[in-house]
C-alpha cells in the first residue's frame, strides 16, 4: 500500500460485518445518554470516507450525518475546529438539533444549512482531520479510513477532474495536509481503522475491513 511519508500502514487486517463494527463503535461510548453519539470518520481525499458513511448511516436508522467540508466551505482547509465545536458538536452534546449556516455560506449566498434533528442516536462527523487533538473531548469514537494513494488519486481525478486549476488546488491542499497529518497522526488515535481499499475478498454490502489503530 502506498501511503504519504509519515503514514503507517495498519495490521492485522480482517473481515468484520458492518452491523459489528457499529456496535463496537456504540461500545467505545457506554455512557452517553440524552444525547446521540458522535463518531468521527477521517481519512485523506478519495480514501472512501463518504461512501462508508452512507454505509454506515444506513445501518442506524436514527442517524444524522455532518460533513466538515460544509463546515469548511469557502473557509479553511483545516482551521474550523472552532465553528464546529461551538455550532454543531456542542448542540449536540446537549441533546438540541443542529442548524447551523456557516459565515461562509451567508457571504456567498449558498442556500441551505447544516441539519441535524434532535433525538438521532448517532452522528457520523465526515471530514478529513476530525479526529485531530483538539476535537478530542468532544467525539465518542472514530475511524481512519486507510486506502492506497494510487487509488485515492485515481478516484480524486475521476471525481474532480484533472484540469490545471484542479492540480493547483490539490498542491495547495497537500501543501497544509501534509505537515497537519505529521503533526497529528490521526490513524493512531482512531477507534478502528477501516481499509478504503483492499484486496481482502469481502461482501462490500455488509462487511467492512478493519484493523487496529496504529501503535507507536
Amino acid at each position: 500500500m502506498r501511503l504519504h511519508p509519515g503514514e503507517v500502514e495498519a495490521a492485522g487486517w480482517r473481515v468484520e460485518g458492518l452491523s459489528g463494527l457499529v456496535r463496537r463503535l456504540l461500545g467505545a461510548a457506554p455512557g452517553v445518554t440524552g444525547r446521540p453519539a458522535v463518531v468521527a470518520v477521517d481519512g485523506r481525499g478519495g480514501a472512501g470516507k463518504s461512501t462508508l458513511v452512507e454505509r454506515l448511516r444506513a445501518s442506524v436508522a436514527a442517524s444524522g450525518v455532518v460533513r466538515t467540508d460544509d463546515v469548511a466551505w469557502n473557509h479553511a482547509c483545516f482551521d474550523w475546529a472552532d465553528l464546529l465545536v461551538d455550532n454543531v458538536l456542542r448542540p449536540l452534546r446537549r441533546g438540541e438539533a443542529v442548524e447551523f449556516r456557516p459565515p461562509a455560506w451567508v457571504g456567498h449566498h449558498r442556500p441551505g444549512a447544516i441539519r441535524v434533528p434532535a433525538g438521532v442516536d448517532v452522528v457520523w462527523v465526515e471530514g478529513t482531520g476530525v479526529i485531530r487533538e483538539d476535537l478530542a473531548p468532544w467525539i465518542d469514537a472514530s475511524i481512519w479510513v486507510q486506502g492506497d494513494l494510487d487509488e485515492q488519486e485515481r478516484r480524486l481525478a475521476a471525481r474532480d477532474g484533472d484540469s490545471v486549476a484542479q492540480r493547483r488546488h490539490v498542491a495547495g491542499w497537500l501543501a497544509e495536509e501534509l505537515p497537519f497529518m505529521l503533526r497529528e497522526q490521526l490513524w493512531r488515535k482512531a477507534t478502528v481503522v477501516v481499509a478504503g481499499t483492499t484486496g481482502l475478498d469481502h461482501d462490500p454490502a455488509g462487511e467492512v475491513v478493519t484493523a487496529p489503530p496504529v501503535t507507536p
